[in-house]
């Protein structure tokens, strides 16, 4: 292998000669000085890549190669200088070329070798820093280890022994008692009383089985046999010492029955006896529960329960009632200290029960993943929960934190499953709603829905809502009565009732969408039939916004003219619904009832609810209000706030990944849970008819109920404001303010794509370019595109009332719809007059007329007052007689006209009485005003 030679960097050269061989480093020291006049002469790059391939290929082959014994085996027998002075110049050549090229990547590594070696030194300093890490740390270890681990072992130990002990003492304290008594006996033979000894041996026997007679007061107390129980250990003077042991025998009671209740179920789901069950803990065994067999369980687990916790209350009170009888009947300071210790010990042992419940009932709750109960089924969860955390608050005053926060675990976890699942279930409604008339009666309110009967019961926060309906009925005094006081002799209140719902049939339906079959018939019979009109409408008109009658009566051509704009005079004013607006009702009714039970979870029901309204308010604007058309149109049909509430809709609820490009491109996994598709509109619903007025009714439909379910939701409002926490609440005002409020804007850009394809505005555009403006007389009779307008609005008016036989158009809806129609109409007049070439003074006083004469007629057709956009059109036909002067005020104060109607303006009036540089000065003013659409 060639060596590199030296040069003049010894620092470098030194850097690397460790890695070279002795004997290369002997031949770089030897031909240093030849080599560098070789290496500093100038090799072609190609030449010198020729001479290193011709270098044999055994000087690659191994650091131990010897090249000298190589050459000199090499030699012929007969040496001739010239020859070798040749291949010794050529041998000289190749280790310059290979020398060179050694030092030229050398210089090229340089830096990398630098940073390496760098990372290596900084690598070497953590590793001595981790090394002394690690020696702390297992020092510190040590030391916890021993303070404690050690001690904590010890105080295991110590607990152990001290069970042991109290064990041992009470066996010793039993075999005191067994020696007094034989030391008695013992006497009452030597004194000749052998039935007392008798007696008293009998008592001796009976002794042990005074613990186990105490015990069975845990679970069903009985006043008889608990009076005997104490009255025994009166006598034998353990007063104190029962206490203890029922205390004791509480707590294993309460252990037992849980353990018992539970395995007995999980056995029973298992199908066999395994042993297995019933050598697991407690909390394992929980995780073994079914779903089918956790309610049913959990309630029986509270039954039992009750019966402990109920039994402690009666011994309770039959120490007080004791305590009543010794201070009338003995003196006070007899047993004084005695009643002092049971009383204690007896409030005491309150807060402990009740705890030891909590923690049981707590780990059952939480041994079972509620996400995928049924909404029925998981109300009955809470109801159960709720009602045991009312036994707590009147067992010992607890708020049942434990029990609180285990429920309101799972509450979380099951309410975000369920609201995902509505979600997903309110699109499928959307996505194969038809925007059909779900018929109800006029009178239906949300307080008729079984989801809101809750709203009307008033109960304390702590009822359960299965007895909401009994505790109505019940009288005052059974309502002050405490859960003890109504159960201390019989019942549970706990007990699965079959309550006899009154079969809450919900009439909200009507037959048809009308009230009567007579009323059905009167829709279809002719206005002009005097049999359709109600007998108040006979005498006086009454107003369609108030329902009051003004005090004159008025004509009946003037009812017949109000009614033109009144579609549904014969119909009754019920809702306008669809299934899927009812469907979301009923959701929001069962969240508000989950959130009625539960309130530390209130703000996470109300923000779901919101989804719920956003969800369908995003979708009725997806399928009837989204259109490039008006976005050019300079109406403002959309204000900035509906938009604003769109556009966070979208982005907080909507995931677009799943639709239309971004279908194969994923975001956060946790983002995309809490978003669903954007719905698309069912096939079955035809939006391009013009016979239809363009799917009008399924549009006044799926408007309207948008606009019913956010009354339902203004109604609301109080009731979720109680509901919400108070750092919440700005919220829910934001919500009502920034969207509830917005869903009536809808109307507009909904109705507007009706209004701009109900009426040929280009048709009239193009009849308009016809007419010739530069006349040179009055003429008294107007245009006939204005009589194809007018008739295009009776057309329109005719289509409105055959839709209206299926659908109620309210009269907000047809204020908007004629709003819009006129609006749109007036603005192709203006732009019809902006396209004139030439017009004169007649022909101006002829487009007056013609407006005037679209008025009257129009008037006739509509009740709307006053007309839309009527000055923005004879604004414009005035401004043809404006002076020079004028000219230039009006274009500064009138930007709702476009720049071209402004400059035909210029042009046409002003043309033939100006100067081109006065011509020029007006249309650059316009050009340079930026004129925000209106």
């Amino acid at each position: 292998m060639f060596s590199p030679p030296f040069f003049p960097t010894s620092t470098l050269f030194n850097s690397f000669s460790f890695s070279l061989s002795p004997s290369l480093l002997i031949c770089l020291a030897l031909c240093q000085e030849e080599l560098r006049e070789l290496r500093e002469q100038p090799i072609d790059p190609q030449a010198e890549q020729e001479i290193i391939d011709s270098i044999e290929e055994v000087y690659f082959s191994s650091d131990s190669f010897d090249m000298v014994q190589h050459e000199l085996e090499k030699l012929p027998p007969e040496l001739n200088l010239q020859e070798l002075e040749e291949y010794r110049d050529k041998l000289k050549r190749q280790q310059a070329a290979v020398s060179k090229k050694v030092a030229d990547l050398i210089l090229e590594k340089q830096p990398a070798y630098v940073k390496e070696l760098e990372r290596v030194t900084a690598l070497q300093t953590n590793l001595q820093l981790a090394a002394v890490i690690c020696t702390n740390a297992r020092r510190q270890l040590s030391v916890a280890k021993e303070g404690f681990t050690e001690a904590s072992l010890g105080l295991l130990a110590n607990q152990r022994r001290r069970q042991l002990l109290t064990g041992l003492l009470k066996s010793l304290r039993t075999i005191k008692t067994l020696q007094r008594t034989d030391v008695r006996l013992s006497e009452m033979l030597e004194e000749e009383d052998y039935p007392g000894a008798i007696q008293l041996c009998l008592e001796c026997q009976k002794a042990e089985q005074l613990d186990v007679a105490l015990s069975k007061t845990c679970k069903h107390f009985d006043v008889l046999h608990y009076t005997k129980v104490q009255l025994a250990y009166t006598l034998l003077g353990k007063t104190q010492t029962a206490m203890d042991q029922l205390h004791m025998h509480f707590t294993q009671a309460i252990h037992n029955t849980v353990f018992q209740v539970v395995l007995g179920y999980v056995e029973l789901c298992a199908g066999n006896a395994d042993t297995k069950f019933q050598k697991m803990q407690y909390k394992d065994l929980c995780t073994h529960i079914t779903l089918d067999s956790y309610i049913p369980c959990l309630t029986d687990l509270c039954k039992a329960l009750w019966e402990v916790m109920l039994s402690y209350h009666r011994t309770m009170q039959w120490h007080e009632e004791q305590d009543k009888q010794e201070n009338t009947g003995k003196s006070l300071t007899s047993w004084w200290w005695i009643r002092s210790y049971v009383k204690k010990k007896l409030e005491h042992g309150l807060t402990r029960i009740w705890q030891d419940v909590q923690l049981k009932v707590k780990a059952y709750i939480l041994g079972t993943d509620m996400s995928n109960f049924k909404y029925d089924d998981f109300i009955v969860v809470l109801d159960v929960i709720s009602r045991l955390m009312q036994v707590g608050e009147e067992f010992c005053g607890s708020k049942s934190e434990v029990l609180q926060e285990s429920i309101k675990r799972q509450s979380i976890n099951y309410f975000k499953n369920y609201h995902r699942a509505r979600l997903e279930e309110l699109r499928m409604f959307l996505e194969n709603e038809t925007w059909e008339l779900c018929p109800v009666k006029s009178n239906f309110n949300i307080a008729q829905l079984h989801e809101f009967k809750f709203m009307g019961q008033c109960r304390s926060p702590s009822v359960s809502p299965s007895k909401q309906a009994a505790s109505s009925a019940a009288t005052p005094t059974q309502e002050e009565l405490s859960l003890f006081q109504q159960y201390v002799q019989e019942g549970n209140p706990f007990e699965m009732h079959i309550e006899h719902k009154e079969e809450e049939t919900e009439d909200v339906l009507a037959s048809n969408g009308y009230e009567s079959d007579e009323l059905e018939k009167s829709v279809y019979q002719d206005y002009d039939s005097d049999s359709d009109v109600p007998e108040e409408l006979k005498q006086d008109y009454v107003d369609e916004q108030t329902g009051d009658a003004p005090l004159k009566s008025v004509s009946r051509e003037t009812m017949r003219s109000k009614r033109k704009s009144d579609y549904n005079l014969n119909k009754t004013n019920a809702p306008i619904l669809t299934n899927t607006t009812l469907n979301v009702i009923r959701l929001v009714g069962k969240y508000m009832q989950m959130m009625n039970i539960l309130k530390p979870i209130a703000f996470d029901v109300i923000h779901c609810v919101s989804q719920l309204f956003d969800y369908y308010l995003y979708a009725v604007y997806t399928f009837f209000g989204r259109n490039d058309m008006y976005e050019s149109s300079g109406l403002g049909l959309i204000s900035s706030r509906l938009r604003t509430t769109l556009n966070r809709i979208q982005e907080s609820l909507i995931d677009m990944e799943a639709v239309g490009e971004n279908a194969g491109v994923h975001g956060p996994a946790e983002d995309r849970k809490e978003k669903v598709p954007s719905p698309h509109l069912s096939q079955m619903v035809v939006l391009t008819n013009s016979g239809t007025l363009y799917g009008l009714a399924q549009r006044v439909v799926a408007t309207e109920s948008l606009v019913f379910l956010a009354e339902q939701f203004e109604s609301l409002q109080s009731h979720l404001d109680t509901m919400m926490p108070a750092a919440k609440k700005p919220f829910l005002q934001q919500f009502y303010s920034q969207t509830v409020s917005t869903a009536s804007e809808l109307r507009k850009p909904i109705y507007w794509i009706v209004a701009a394809k109900a009426i040929d505005y280009e048709q009239m555009l193009l009849m308009m370019a016809g007419v010739k403006w530069d006349i040179r007389e009055i003429m008294s009779q107007h245009n006939v595109y204005v009589d194809v307008l007018l008739k295009e609005f009776e057309q329109f008016n005719k289509r409105l009332g055959d839709v209206s036989r299926h659908v109620r158009i309210p009269l907000p809806v047809s204020n908007v719809l004629w709003e819009h129609c006129i609006r749109l109409a007036n603005r192709t007049l203006v732009e019809g007059y902006a396209n004139v070439k030439k017009c004169s003074n007649e022909g101006r006083a002829l487009m007056q007329l013609d407006f005037q004469q679209f008025l009257m007629k129009l008037e006739k057709l509509t009740d709307l007052r006053p007309i839309p956009d009527k000055e923005f059109v004879e604004t414009y036909i005035k401004a043809y007689y404006l002076t020079e002067n004028d000219m230039e005020q009006f274009i500064k104060n009138h930007r709702e006209y476009s720049m071209k109607q402004l400059a035909n303006l210029v042009n046409v009036c002003l043309g033939s009485h100006i100067n081109k540089k006065a011509r020029q000065k007006l249309l650059a003013a316009i050009d340079d005003i930026d004129r925000p659409k209106r």
